[in-house]
């Protein structure tokens, strides 16, 4: 007896979204059944934990399975489960909504995307999963009943923009099946004809082979008449299309590639090929398998707070939850797979994981393992490599800051791009083998862009002696820079904190007396312009890191840079406005210039002035943002109108 219907709209994205998938053309369609199957699969897991947990819980768990169901007349495909089951909100939720972060980015990509492959790696990378259903039906059912409730739920729509959910009180068995009411079968597609029994086999046998849940059709079979007079006659019989055999328990050498690349993109809900595959068992006090996987590709949420963790724990074979932070570090959060313990309760929490030693063993192990296979790459496998650090490095260093205990490794395995190429990034190690003799430290500076460290001013000297900068442009470069003091015995310098000295050992004694001898006469003006300056800088000195630029501003050795306190606040964190140090080229003619004048003229409004716009463009050069831009503005059109007033008139 129906108890409640009503027409809802697709959120508005995902209305967006339908109409994209239903009206493109995919040149993987056949992958709808694997997301389909993994949705299904899922459901069993989820009701078989859930019975281990709740004692109370009126289920059946003695044949959990998947079931495909095709009706050639009527070209429908059903995949049904007797799995977890939803409640009519979680219906609404999970598949009326799209309840994913960058959805309208999703949208963008796809109309940009040029070719059928390029769309393709864009879905499996946004996670679309039971929207697939739409490539290759006019109209989808779905009935649910959930376990332990008494109320079913159907879902239907033809992705025009609404949907229709109905309440259902009895007839509905446990679990959950979709219907495809397919497209119009074309005579000339028979690649793609999802009503053959050999397709859907075909299927199966390519992307879920490997579910740990039999996958049942029945399948007719027909014996020829006797030769002596009779009919034909035709039988059902039921048949298990997968093997349901773990690949992680199998020996490496025993699973294809393929499988390897079929059962990542199940877990992951990817449509990418895997870069990498790790297989681990370890034996001992804490026996344990795994198979994990580094992605090709990063998915889109990967700097998403409540973005999830990617590997899934089994106790026995059993699964116990997917996402499993416990089991992986944030800094590694893009790596999907499987452990499968083997000393484990089943009835655990993730409360009970979070002080669980077995756990925190496997875990230090799970990572030692990640990061050498990392190095590995780096040194066996660079192409491999250069993929991952293009599309993970950034979120690799935060292990810089996060795990003491592997800082080492992460240096080595970390590149960076520096002043020595424009194309190749560099390691570490590499950067201290190039280190010219005399050189005691490994230079780099942090901003927004390597165009813009390129030029700026606290380069100069470092580019005039040849010295190698590194470019840090991730804003988790302020941070871990900060914590990480030296490699290999050389400290990391900042070419914008502290004082630094560039000279050989030959050269010094002579450049110190000459610098000296430079303080003396510039004493006056570096006294007034802290004078001047006092609402801005600490101190004002003579540097020895420009040669072209007349100004930089410098923080102290062990202060906070701009863009680290801006960080910091960003975040909630109170950081108290530190004045830094305004260094000043002595051979600059604006720097002389003004010398001479302060001289001449003492300290008039109109030097004042000066004082201000030689702090400003300091700031400027740095791109650091003006206190005052409109008070520097002023002062700046008022010095331009003056000097073009002094010019002799055009003829």
């Amino acid at each position: 007896m129906t108890v409640r219907v009503e027409q809802l709209e697709f959120q508005a994205e995902a209305r967006q979204l339908l109409d994209l998938m239903i009206h493109s053309v995919y040149s993987n369609k056949d992958s709808f059944l694997r997301e389909l199957i993994s949705n299904a699969s899922d459901a069993l897991d989820k009701l078989r934990l859930e019975s281990f947990r709740n004692k109370d819980l009126d289920v059946d768990t003695s044949d959990l399975h998947i079931e495909i169901v095709v009706d050639k007349a009527a070209r429908t495909l059903t995949v049904r489960d007797n799995g977890i089951g939803m409640a009519r909100d979680e219906v609404v939720n999970l598949i009326g909504t799209l309840a994913k972060s960058g959805t309208a980015e999703l949208r963008q990509q796809l109309r940009e995307a040029k070719d059928n492959n390029s769309s393709e790696e864009l879905i499996g990378q946004f996670g679309i999963g039971f929207y697939a259903s739409f490539m290759v039906a006019d109209r989808v059912e779905l009935l649910t009943h959930k376990a332990g409730e008494s109320a079913a739920t159907r879902w239907e729509s033809s992705g025009e923009g609404t949907y229709t959910v109905e309440s259902i009180d009895d007839g509905a068995p446990q679990g959950t099946s979709v219907t495809l009411h397919l497209k119009p079968e074309d005579r000339e597609d028979e690649l793609h004809d999802y009503t053959s029994e050999w397709k859907i086999r075909e299927l199966v046998k390519q992307y879920s082979d490997f579910i740990a849940w039999p996958i049942r059709m029945d399948v007719e079979r027909r014996t020829p008449a006797p030769e002596d007079g009779g009919e034909e006659s035709i039988t059902v019989e039921t048949e298990t299309l997968n093997s349901m055999k773990a690949l992680w328990a199998r020996p490496r050498d025993e699973v294809a590639d393929e499988e390897y690349t079929e059962f990542y993109k199940h877990i992951a809900h990817a449509w990418d090929d895997p870069l990498e595959v790790i297989a681990m068992r370890a034996e001992g006090t804490f026996e344990y398998q795994a198979l994990l996987f580094i992605p090709s590709h990063a998915p889109f949420d990967l700097f998403n707070q409540n973005g999830a963790i990617g590997v899934q724990l089994y106790v026995k074979r059993v699964f116990i939850m997917g996402d499993c932070d416990q089991l992986m570090p944030p800094y590694l959060r893009f790596v999907k797979g499987v452990v499968d313990a083997q000393d484990m309760s089943l009835n655990v929490s993730r409360e009970i994981l979070q002080q669980d030693r077995q756990i925190r063993v496997i875990r230090r192990r799970l990572t030692k393992k990640v990061l050498s296979t990392i190095a590995e790459m780096q040194t066996d496998r660079p192409e491999k490599y250069r993929t991952l650090w293009t599309q993970f490095g950034r979120v690799i260093k935060e292990g810089l800051l996060a795990d003491p205990d592997n800082q080492d490794t992460l240096l080595r395995i970390s590149s960076f791009v520096s002043t020595h190429s424009e194309d190749e990034p560099t390691t570490l190690a590499e950067y201290v083998e190039r280190m010219p003799d005399g050189q005691g430290q490994i230079f780099y500076a942090a901003g927004e862009s390597r165009a813009q460290l390129l030029h700026s001013p606290h380069l100069e000297a470092f580019k005039a002696k040849g010295y190698e900068v590194l470019l840090l442009t991730d804003p988790v470069d302020e941070v871990w820079v900060e914590s990480v003091r030296e490699f290999d015995g050389k400290p990391l310098q900042s070419v914008a904190k502290g004082e630094v000295d560039l000279d050989s050992d030959a050269d010094k004694a002579a450049h110190d007396a000459e610098r000296r001898e430079r303080e003396q006469d510039f004493a006056d003006l570096i006294a007034w312009l802290k004078e001047a300056l006092a609402d801005h800088v600490k101190e004002v000195r003579l540097s020895t890191r420009l040669t072209d630029s007349p100004a930089c501003l410098i923080t102290d050795t062990f202060g906070i840079t701009p863009a680290l306190a801006r960080m910091y606040r960003a975040s909630g964190q109170p950081v108290p406005v530190e004045k830094r140090i305004l260094e000043l080229n002595a051979n600059h003619p604006l720097i002389t210039g003004l010398q001479e004048a302060h001289k001449v003229r003492g300290a008039d409004a109109a030097l004042a002035d000066t004082a201000e716009l030689l702090y400003g463009t300091a700031l400027l050069a740095e791109g650091g943002a003006l206190e005052d831009p409109a008070k520097f503005a002023a002062l700046l059109a008022d010095r331009l109108t003056r000097t073009v007033g002094d010019q002799p008139p055009l003829t």
